[in-house]
């Protein structure tokens, strides 16, 4: 159905053509913006699976390794409270077709455990150097993570925004250009019986008035 809005006057006509060429290009720009956020986040996907088995078995060993230190030392809670408050991470973020996709980093420290040396052991130690892989890795994690879910979100957009383009947008242009097509060829059929009335009128009228 063609929109009450649309005149059938050559001037529409050209404007609804443009504008049916740019939902086209719109589309395909959708379309590739699309693709290229997929190919983006399958490359992830992989690594964030690689990455949680990973931490999975660096938290259990790290755990374990914390149960022997509990084991060895007695609980350790107040030796836990001398690490220090780690401020080595930091945050920028690259754009990929428009998507901010963050960029974590990780001024990694030497290991100095703070607890003193006279009430650790090398159980306390292994401990301590295994919850900081997993801090590393979970950096790491944190960094895939979020950038396949700001990768899927922006997908889904450019998927529905794809869509409404060819399945609304797109067919009501190329409608309104057949309805604004028919009209002025309609227009013109009729303007040329017209014509061709009004010239046989006056073709009779000279013949009549030469007799």
């Amino acid at each position: 159905m063609a929109n009450k809005q649309v005149f059938p006057t050559k001037g529409n006509l050209i404007a609804t053509k443009k504008s049916n060429a740019l939902a086209h290009m719109g589309y395909e720009l959708m379309d590739r913006k699309r693709n290229i956020l997929i190919r983006e986040m399958m490359g992830l996907l992989d690594d964030v699976k690689l990455l949680r088995d990973e931490i999975t078995q660096t938290y259990a060993e790290a755990y374990r390794a914390l149960q022997l230190a509990n084991m060895s030392l007695g609980v350790i809670s107040a030796m836990a409270e001398a690490v220090p408050i780690d401020t080595g991470l930091h945050v920028s973020y690259r754009s990929v077709m428009g998507v901010e996709i963050p960029k974590l980093s990780y001024d990694k420290q030497e290991i100095k455990p703070m607890y003193g040396l006279e009430r650790a052991n090398s159980k306390l130690d292994y401990a301590y150097t295994c919850f900081q892989r997993v801090k590393e890795m979970s950096v790491v994690l944190a960094e895939v993570e979020n950038s396949v879910y700001r990768l899927a979100n922006a997908i889904r957009k450019s998927q529905k925004r794809a869509n409404a383009l060819k399945n609304i947008v797109i067919p009501e242009f190329e409608h309104n250009i057949k309805f604004i097509t028919d009209a002025l060829e309609e227009k013109e059929r009729e303007e040329f019986s017209r014509q061709k009335v009004i010239k046989r009128n006056k073709d009779s009228q000279m013949q009549m008035e030469r007799k």
